[in-house]
């Protein structure tokens, strides 16, 4: 065993010779992330002939699991390819908030190493995602004057630096500053003003703000495994670029991200978003219900949810049956399969009540004749599309991710939408810069790993 680890390690410090610089523009600044890409392939012992690519890493950090996924961009139409991927059960956060910082560096320590052996590369610079109750969103205006006879992209970033210049508390910083619409001496529906004429500029947008210390957070354990958060990105926000058409965008839409320990809301109208917000209840709720209700442990529950849940109790056989594990040495039950979707439906109905609440109160349930868009991993129950529609009286669609090639066990499975959209969001931000620059430290996360692994 340690022969093979030793020989693993040296043919990856052997094969370490390529350079590859990403650019991405963030909203605090630019930041340049780097990747060492070492594809090879072993054909009677010789390496492969190393070859420059585009390496994007998305880091999906989440209440239930942490999960890595590493995309190659494909030269022909921009297309994104999954190269490798990894996921781990995530004990350090609670709500979408890390509660533990030894426990979440461990997850994301794992998901790296074993997306890295997958994708046969060394990772330095990844796309996070963020989510939880601290998350806060508000619209914003700002107005500046045009300096020239045609707008500049100067202008549009002074009115958008004006438009963000509202109070937060102290404890809260920017994460995102998200254009709506802009205005030229007063005529609206613009999004692009760049080249127009005009003596008064304006802007809408939407700012997310978040905890300064959940985000110092989330970066710290990233950080600890030698690597670089490139951008901190909304959850929803992502999401929506992996599961919403453009046509739902314009009409308007509302996206309900289900994970583990947050649903997240997100809402787009006129091909902006509009509105976000967080809700305490989602997947980790459910299961939890259930384990009480029926007096199972959490991983027996966590498999019945999955299996056998549904959240319609009407959708269900009235002779239907399910074996239900006890806890620690008691036999096994077998109950009725009505009586598992009927815990399942209250907690869903619930939240589906919270979420027409708040469209109710901000005035935007007329707003969504796109309807309500479900993705991630929890909204995957069986007749919960059905549950929705019948509370919230709109069209209902389980989205599934799009713009990845590879496994469809990952790439159109809706607990990786976050994931998927990070990549998309890196791909759209990303500018390949001169290969001649390079991180001084850039090896440094490789050899605190390999310590690490050798050591063991």
């Amino acid at each position: 065993m340690c022969w093979l680890m030793c020989g693993d390690v040296a043919t990856a410090a052997g094969v370490l010779s390529e350079r590859l610089v990403l650019s991405g523009h963030v909203d605090r600044g630019w930041w340049v992330c780097t990747a060492t890409v070492c594809y090879a392939a072993r054909n009677g012992g010789n390496m492969a002939q190393l070859e420059e690519s585009a390496l994007l890493v998305a880091l999906d950090i989440g209440t239930s699991k942490v999960a890595c996924l590493v995309a190659q961009a494909l030269p022909e139409g921009g297309a994104l390819e999954l190269l490798g991927h990894a996921a781990s059960a995530s004990r350090g956060l609670k709500r979408g908030v890390v509660v533990n910082i030894e426990s979440t560096y461990l997850a994301i320590e794992r998901v790296i190493e074993q997306a890295e052996l997958m994708a046969g590369c060394q990772i330095h610079s990844v796309y996070t995602s963020i989510s939880g109750g601290h998350i806060r969103g508000m619209n914003s205006h700002g107005v500046v004057a045009v300096r020239e006879e045609d707008i500049s992209q100067l202008d549009i970033h002074q009115v958008i630096e004006a438009a963000q210049a509202i109070a937060i508390p102290a404890d809260q910083r920017v994460l995102h500053v998200l254009p709506q619409e802009f205005l030229v001496d007063e005529q609206g529906g613009i999004r692009d003003p760049r080249g127009m004429s005009g003596v008064r500029l304006e802007a809408k947008v939407h700012v997310v703000t978040c905890a300064a210390n959940a985000a110092q957070n989330v970066q710290k354990c990233v950080s600890r495994c030698g690597i670089n958060v490139a951008d901190l990105v909304l959850s929803p926000f992502a999401s929506s670029g992996a599961v919403l058409d453009e046509d739902e965008k314009d009409l308007g839409v509302c996206l309900l991200d289900i994970g583990g320990g947050t649903t997240d809301m997100a809402i787009f109208i006129g091909g902006a978003i509009q509105h976000t917000v967080s809700f305490p209840i989602a997947g980790d709720q459910v299961t939890s219900d259930i384990a009480m209700a029926l007096r199972t442990p959490i991983s027996s529950a966590e498999l019945l949810k999955l299996e056998a849940g549904s959240a319609q109790i009407d959708q269900v056989s009235a002779d239907a049956v399910v074996d239900v594990p006890g806890v620690a040495e008691r036999p096994n039950r077998r109950i009725a399969r009505a009586a598992l979707a009927e815990v399942i439906e209250a907690r869903y109905r619930e939240l589906f009540e919270l979420v027409a609440t708040e469209l109710r109160r901000t005035g935007l349930m007329e707003c969504l004749p796109g309807g309500l868009v479900l993705t991630g991993g929890a909204a995957q129950i069986q007749h919960v599309e059905l549950l929705a529609e019948r509370v919230f009286d709109l069209p209902v669609r389980l989205a599934l991710p799009h713009g990845l090639s590879g496994p469809e066990d990952v790439t159109r499975n809706p607990a990786y939408a976050t994931a998927i959209g990070l990549l998309m969001h890196g791909y759209n931000q990303q500018r390949i810069v001169a290969p001649g620059r390079r991180r001084p430290d850039r090896f440094r996360g490789m050899f605190q790993r390999v310590r690490r692994w050798v050591g063991k």
